[in-house]
């Protein structure tokens, strides 16, 4: 979890527009968050300098590349209500919903009750 921000994974954002992102070419774009990270522990680069050990990696499908943020450079756009997420041999999806809750779904079909 995020300790800077409501930023969380699969969330869409948007490249505050700073010195260093227009100089990089990012500012203002959108992406979806694909991971977090301690950056003392991994070692990826990240842009920006983070008020604390943490960086989000956003994915970019324009680029088809990802890239390591510090969260102050980054801003919420929205959730992206509707993502859902399975695991292999578990009858259930979750759903995010647009306030980025997940809800639990059964893939159970209703003609079995058992």
């Amino acid at each position: 979890m995020n300790p800077d921000s409501d930023i969380s994974i699969f969330d869409n954002v948007r490249v505050r527009s700073t010195p260093l992102t227009e100089e990089r070419g990012l500012a203002g774009m959108n992406g979806q968050v694909h991971g977090e990270t301690t950056p003392s522990v991994s070692g990826v680069e990240v842009i920006g300098e983070p008020k604390t050990d943490y960086a989000i990696n956003v994915f970019f499908e324009s680029q088809n590349k990802s890239y390591w943020f510090a969260s102050q450079l980054l801003e919420l756009v929205d959730h992206a209500a509707g993502t859902e997420i399975t695991l292999k041999g578990v009858p259930k999806k979750w759903v995010r919903a647009e306030s980025g809750k997940w809800t639990e779904h059964s893939e159970k079909p209703w003609w079995k009750f058992w």
